[in-house]
């Protein structure tokens, strides 16, 4: 099983084509995005290439393969354009491994779910990260689109037993081995 994870794309058509690449790169098993997919919110400047009703159709064609997770930019009529399901959270299981997986601007490293989990994955802020606490592994695959806090632009992958953060480029920001 590998898994792409990758989150607040925010509208941006070039990074949604750069996502696409690393797609066929990768060939991942499953494709989880972690919300923000089409509105760049208040906060932050127009991505590359906004053009939320492109980026719509992209990920469209790659539904059979989608997971995503609902974003604090994500409304409604974000729902209507969208051909999947916008899920609250998501939990699956990876090598007995139980991996939640939110936005994170409701569940995070500090303000954790009350459902046990292994891993905690979830976007947000922008900033990628892999980080070990208290036996449990928190992971954000930062901002494909909209990094911050000097961090690259990024995803993560999952496997059965590794967990990368990489750049898109596909060089290995970080690597945590969880088997």
């Amino acid at each position: 099983m590998k898994i792409l994870i990758c989150s607040d794309i925010h509208g941006s058509l070039f990074f949604t084509k750069k996502l696409q690449e690393i797609i066929k790169k990768e060939e991942p098993n499953k494709i989880i995005i972690l919300g923000d997919l089409y509105y760049h919110g208040p906060r932050n400047p127009l991505t590359e290439e906004y053009n939320p009703m492109e980026v719509a159709k992209i990920l469209n064609n790659l539904k059979e393969n989608l997971i995503v997770i609902k974003g604090n930019c994500d409304a409604k009529v974000d729902e209507m354009i969208s051909e999947f399901p916008m899920h609250e959270y998501y939990v699956m299981e990876i090598n007995g491994k139980k991996i939640f997986f939110t936005h994170g601007h409701k569940w995070n490293k500090e303000n954790q779910p009350e459902e046990k989990f292994d891993i905690l994955v979830y976007g947000h802020f922008h900033t990628g990260f892999i980080e070990e606490e208290n036996n449990k592994i928190f992971l954000n695959p930062g901002s494909i689109s909209l990094p911050k806090n000097g961090t690259e632009n990024s995803y993560a992958i999952i496997t059965e037993n590794e967990i990368l953060l990489k750049n898109l480029n596909g060089k290995i920001i970080k690597k945590l081995d969880i088997d």
